[in-house]
């Protein structure tokens, strides 16, 4: 009796860790199938004027999805219609609640670079997960990302680091 017990649970061990590599690889060509597709969707970038257009033809479409961490982030003001999720705990399911799979959204932060992280996941979870090209910096004037982007460029200039060709 205790080979029997020793050999079914020597396979439930086998299968718990063979299970979560199988499903792994499935995720990752989801990954990969959603990423392959991106150049040609336009990388889900939506502009400014683009979204601007939207609000003032009052489409209902779409959704703004403040992902901007906390203070300094949320400085300057935010986009009319915006909810607030931060990038780091849009995935949370109290969250993706919130999240309505039938319309756009439109993830903006910073700088335009932290909103993109949630993008493939929340795509392969169903929705039309889209950023803001540019992020907070394309829609506020003089906001505070784009005064982050302005340092990057003058350090990168300055310091004229290497560049391979």
């Amino acid at each position: 009796m205790k080979k029997g017990f020793a050999v079914v649970v020597g396979l439930i061990v086998a299968l718990a860790l063979v299970a979560p590599v199988y499903g792994a690889d499935e995720w990752v060509k989801k990954f990969n199938d959603i990423l392959i597709k991106g150049p040609s969707e336009g990388n889900w970038q939506v502009k400014a004027d683009e979204l601007d257009a939207w609000m003032k033809a009052k489409k209902t479409d779409f959704l703004v999805v403040d992902v901007r961490p906390v203070p300094p982030g949320q400085q300057g003001g935010k986009i009319p219609g915006a909810i607030y999720i931060p990038y780091n705990e849009i995935l949370k399911a109290e969250n993706l609640k919130k999240l309505p799979k039938n319309k756009k959204l439109v993830l903006v932060c910073v700088t335009g670079q932290t909103q993109n992280l949630p993008i493939v996941a929340l795509r392969a979870l169903g929705y039309d997960a889209r950023t803001l090209a540019f992020g907070h910096p394309a829609w506020i004037k003089g906001y505070l990302g784009a005064h982050l982007m302005q340092q990057a460029i003058q350090n990168a200039s300055t310091k004229n680091f290497p560049v391979a060709k």
